[in-house]
């Protein structure tokens, strides 16, 4: 165990934009599109911003001083330093640091210019602040408001398929052929009017919904599956949300019936064994045998992978994707993680279903996070 001398004398960097990297924005709640400097010296926390942001940054960050880059520049220039690593090395060697702690998505280059002035480098693989795993009583409400944005979206998407007519097994709407580029800018809108952001989202079907992550295009079609994946993040709080529902406008086949009450029969079940000290990989395992047990097998069919191939659960808090997991490789659930259950199944001809709830993990099981319907038929 390194001494508290050994520890005082290692400062944390990071030279990075808060909008993209969420570690930062969880240590300073100060959010900018460009790259700044944050540093840990002996317990306490120093921005180090562009004349620009000096001033937002006193007023909006949580740190515990805010110093001026331009200022710190001047005086590294005439010792031969130009960069920010340069204006980094100006704070350490005054604060008489040798050694430093860095995420591991940190520049290569500045790393490098780190060990050119003599500084001894260590990185550490996320979850970089092992206490943003854990969700405090506020993130968890941040999480769940996004979450009712995220289903209010859904439901006004599912009631314009509800809405549509079926002309030549496709999804029609005031006179128009109804398409996936349709309904996600409704839910794109809707989340819009609720102060979230949404990228990414998956409105597929058919054999689109097949893949995992296509994210759909062109018309919808009538009586086969199309996948909803709506994971938004809060214009406010920067927390995300996450939610998979599979639904039907139409006639179902009696196959691609089965195939729904199987994944929801499985994720129902493995949302009981969520809880502390509950094994991720094991519930992954369990949902795998679940699936083989009923005849969905998993494997490569004409070059393309079919059945359940993917993780069953993740963390969602400042990342859409962060841990812990419930998959293969597996964690251990912890009293305060919010994670996704969402296995699914996939087989081109037949169709897919993917279902999405976030749960909360508790001392004795789980709170589901989730309160959108599971309907697979709207009409």
């Amino acid at each position: 165990m390194a001494s508290s001398t050994s520890q005082s004398q290692r400062a944390t960097v990071f030279i990075a934009a808060s909008e993209t990297d969420a570690n930062l924005y969880y240590a300073t709640k100060f959010i900018a599109p460009d790259p700044f400097i944050y540093l840990e010296i002996k317990g306490e926390r120093i921005l180090v911003m562009s004349d620009l942001e000096v001033d937002r940054a006193k007023s909006q960050s949580s740190v515990d001083r805010v110093l001026s880059y331009s200022e710190i520049e001047r005086k590294a220039k005439p010792k031969g330093g130009t960069g920010a690593v340069d204006v980094v090395h100006a704070v350490l060697y005054e604060a008489g640091i040798t050694k430093v702690l860095v995420p591991g998505n940190f520049p290569f280059s500045h790393a490098c210019r780190l060990q050119e002035l003599g500084y001894q480098v260590q990185t550490k693989k996320d979850p970089f602040y092992e206490r943003r795993v854990v969700k405090t009583a506020e993130e968890i409400r941040y999480i769940e408001a996004a979450q009712r944005a995220t289903e209010q979206a859904v439901a006004t998407a599912h009631a314009a398929l509800h809405r549509s007519t079926i002309q030549k097994n496709e999804l029609w709407l005031d006179g128009e052929p109804l398409t996936s580029e349709r309904i996600k800018k409704v839910i794109n809108v809707a989340l819009m009017e609720c102060d979230c952001v949404a990228q990414h989202t998956i409105v597929a079907a058919g054999e689109q919904a097949c893949d995992p992550h296509n994210e759909g295009s062109g018309p919808l079609p009538a009586h086969r599956s199309i996948i909803f994946d709506v994971f938004p993040r809060s214009a406010t709080t920067r927390y995300f949300a996450d939610m998979s529902r599979t639904v039907v406008r139409g006639v179902p086949s009696p196959e691609l019936k089965r195939l729904y009450q199987t994944v929801k029969d499985a994720q129902e079940e493995a949302i009981t064994k969520v809880k502390d000290g509950a094994d991720g990989q094991k519930i992954h395992e369990g949902i795998c045998a679940r699936f083989e047990k009923a005849g969905y097998k998993t494997g490569l069919v004409n070059g393309r992978m079919q059945g359940y191939f993917h993780g069953t659960g993740h963390g969602v808090g400042l990342d859409i994707h962060e841990a812990p997991r419930i998959s293969r490789t597996g964690s251990l659930l912890q009293e305060g993680h919010v994670v996704t259950v969402e296995p699914g199944l996939y087989y081109p001809g037949l169709g897919a279903v993917r279902i999405e709830d976030m749960v909360l993990v508790t001392k004795d099981g789980c709170r589901n996070l989730t309160n959108f319907p599971k309907t697979f038929e709207l009409g």
